[in-house]
């Protein structure tokens, strides 16, 4: 139990750490609303690691080859989701606060965790990595310790993410840091939907 618990707790870390679209959009949130905001986005990243983690130890190589013909398709879509992310977030940063969403749509945690629990579904390297893991150990993988770690380390990181977007958010207030952070945050997420779909 142990040994499947700590496996994937450091597959969970492995596929997390790296900052990547997500995290940048989790920050983001965190800057822009609230750190329950971001928080919520931060779980929606690890249930989908989560859920990606238990696939990959129920299916192993054949979810793998699945998914691999369509992981170019897949690829596009989240690239072009992730770059309208980035252009809603700088409009409503030029419009002013409270203008980059309608008044009767706020920022929820639910909606947050639901569209971030979307996106990161989208990306079909994390159940290829996790497939990648379960088979390099001999296809046993652990069961459920092992997608239990990688869900635990994915949502620590994930909420450590959200509590520095959270401590940005308030250190910068005024008009021309909100304006900074979602330009920061709309130029990055653009760059990394970019390298997305060139591999670079």
């Amino acid at each position: 139990m142990s040994a499947a618990f700590l496996a994937g707790v450091v597959a969970g870390y492995g596929i997390a750490v790296p900052v990547g679209a997500i995290g940048a959009l989790i920050a983001g949130l965190s800057a822009r609303t609230s750190l329950r905001v971001g928080a919520a986005a931060g779980m929606g990243a690890a249930t989908a690691d989560g859920i990606y983690a238990g696939i990959a130890v129920a299916g192993g190589a054949a979810v793998a080859s699945v998914i691999a013909p369509v992981a170019e398709p897949l690829r596009w879509f989240g690239a072009v989701v992730l770059l309208g992310f980035a252009a809603w977030t700088a409009w409503g940063a030029i419009r002013g606060p409270g203008s980059g969403e309608r008044a009767d749509r706020p920022t929820t945690a639910f909606r947050a965790y639901a569209g971030i629990l979307g996106l990161t579904l989208l990306n079909p390297a994390t159940v290829i990595y996790f497939a990648a893991l379960v088979l390099g150990s001999g296809g046993a993988g652990g069961g459920v310790w092992f997608v239990l770690g990688a869900f635990l380390a994915s949502a620590s990181w994930q909420l450590l993410i959200a509590g520095g977007g959270s401590l940005v958010g308030r250190l910068l207030t005024g008009p021309r840091g909100r304006l900074l952070t979602a330009f920061t945050s709309s130029l990055v997420i653009a760059v990394l939907a970019i390298r997305l779909v060139t591999g670079s």
